[in-house]
């Protein structure tokens, strides 16, 4: 009897995403295809996992192929290894041939994760789009934590906490955004399963809010880049295929859930034309039928669905036409804003530009002119911010500015510390004010960060404000309402 030894899915999430077996992540997913075709190999008369063998790195493995009568003995060190290895493998069993497209295909679908539908349920989701939107005043993110790729601590910020978030309520926040990362916990890359484990630490989060009577917006945050990085028509199969399954499952874990909960499709897409554009609505086409379909209170949750790579100008060029929602007036889109860049993220000089210390009309400097904004101020907010209240706003489409923000500069000191102060509270209170005055709902991007070139606003360790300032420049902003 001849055995296969394949690497089976939890393995193979365990490899590929913590390095269990392999020394380096192996970030493309196209392995995932090969490996599935050799699990599906009609000519197999048994298989076994690497896991049945050998438990550490840089371990030696058996493989042999009934059809072709022949033994292949490789060592799984690193992931250039396994993926030449696989190779050589397939070709030998005649799958070498097979197209990037046909692999595309071969992964193309999942089984169905929408196992139990509901019925319609009204019941605690009476506001459309439009009243859900009348009702957040100001909201805060949570970045750097729930999406961190390698775990919700990996990118420095400590476990989330219901005293962080009592916190955050306390302050004057009545809604948080929550970006989340899915595709890293995946139990079973065949089916995209999701471990239900991260489903309950994602739902403690929500519960933390919701608790403290917030509104509360979860998404597919870059998640590696899976969707967002691929907007193209090779990728487009493919990734709505995981858009279904993924949504499928987190509408149905969170269906219960009433009006206070959000639903967003992606983060920042990156989208550069119109057939991209056409693809990306495949995948929020995909993301409204998916969440519909689950029933029960999701028949009417609010969703909201991203401009291309969430900037003002490509959204006001780009996003020319909605995806179709069977409910009417449940839907929202979403940008973000950082502008000018030079002022909120640029931390060292650019060959395309300088950093910007200051900002605002009265804030400009006399001793310190080339740090002084040659573009983005005034002006260009109120522009911006007009177009989406024309495109959207206007015609009954609430629009979530689902980041911003400018980072403090802290190496600064004397004068031009004082000065960037000043143009960093009078930016915030500004641009959430037109906003506001725009009908668009205001969430700042927290980073956690408490250093230089960060923008947290409270010490999530100490649990304790941290910049009491900027909390006071958008409190201001929002008084407008």
């Amino acid at each position: 009897m001849s055995l296969l030894v394949v690497i089976c899915a939890k393995c193979t999430y365990n490899s590929l995403r913590y390095g269990k077996y392999f020394s380096t992540r192996y970030e493309d997913e196209t392995i995932l295809h090969y490996i599935k075709m050799i699990y599906d190999a009609k000519h197999r008369d048994e298989y076994r996992c690497l896991h049945d063998f050998f438990p550490a790195n840089g371990v030696p493995l058996t493989l042999s192929i009934n059809r072709f009568n022949l033994l292949i003995m490789i060592r799984i060190s690193t992931k250039k290894t396994m993926f030449q290895s696989v190779l050589v493998l397939l070709s030998l069993a005649g799958f070498a041939s097979e197209s990037p497209s046909t692999a595309d295909t071969l992964k193309a679908s999942f089984p169905s994760h929408n196992t139990s539908p509901k019925a319609p349920d009204t019941s605690g989701m009476r506001s459309n789009a439009q009243e859900l939107a009348g009702k957040i005043i100001i909201g805060w993110n949570l970045g750097n934590s729930i999406e961190a790729i390698n775990g919700e601590t990996a990118w420095g910020n400590p476990p989330a906490t219901k005293a962080l978030i009592d916190l955050v309520k306390q302050s004057g926040f009545n809604a948080v955004r929550i970006p989340c990362s899915w595709d890293q916990y995946v139990e079973d890359t065949l089916t995209a399963k999701i471990y239900v484990e991260w489903m309950d630490r994602v739902r403690e989060v929500v519960d933390y809010c919701v608790g403290n009577n917030m509104y509360v917006l979860i998404n597919i945050h870059w998640d590696g880049g899976w969707l967002e990085n691929n907007c193209t028509v090779a990728k487009q199969q493919r990734n709505n295929a995981k858009q279904k399954a993924f949504w499928e499952q987190i509408a149905t874990y969170f269906r219960d859930y009433d009006e206070h909960l959000l639903f967003a499709g992606a983060n920042e897409p990156n989208v550069e034309d119109s057939t991209q554009m056409t693809v990306l609505n495949s995948y929020y086409q995909t993301f409204i039928d998916a969440v519909r379909s689950t029933g029960g209170r999701n028949t009417y949750r609010v969703l909201v669905i991203q401009g291309p790579c969430t900037d003002i100008e490509k959204t006001h060029k780009l996003m020319l036409s909605l995806p179709t929602d069977p409910t009417p007036r449940r839907m929202m889109t979403e940008v973000h804003f950082y502008t000018p860049w030079n002022f909120c993220g640029l931390n060292e000089d650019a060959s395309w530009g300088k950093m910007f210390y200051y900002w605002g009309k009265d804030n400009h400097s006399a001793t310190d002119p080339d740090r002084n904004p040659t573009w983005g101020e005034e002006d260009v907010i109120d522009k911006y911010f007009g177009m989406m209240k024309t495109q959207f706003v206007d015609k009954g489409i609430p629009v979530v500015m689902g980041e911003y923000a400018a980072m403090r500069r802290t190496k600064l000191s004397g004068e031009a510390l004082e000065r960037h102060v000043a143009s960093r509270n009078y930016y915030h209170k500004y641009v959430t004010q037109k906003m506001v005055t725009n009908g668009i709902i205001p969430f700042y991007w927290d980073n956690g960060g408490v250093d230089d070139n960060a923008c947290g606003l409270f010490n999530r360790r100490t649990i304790t404000v941290f910049d009491q300032q900027t909390i006071d420049a958008l409190m201001q902003g929002v008084k407008t309402r």
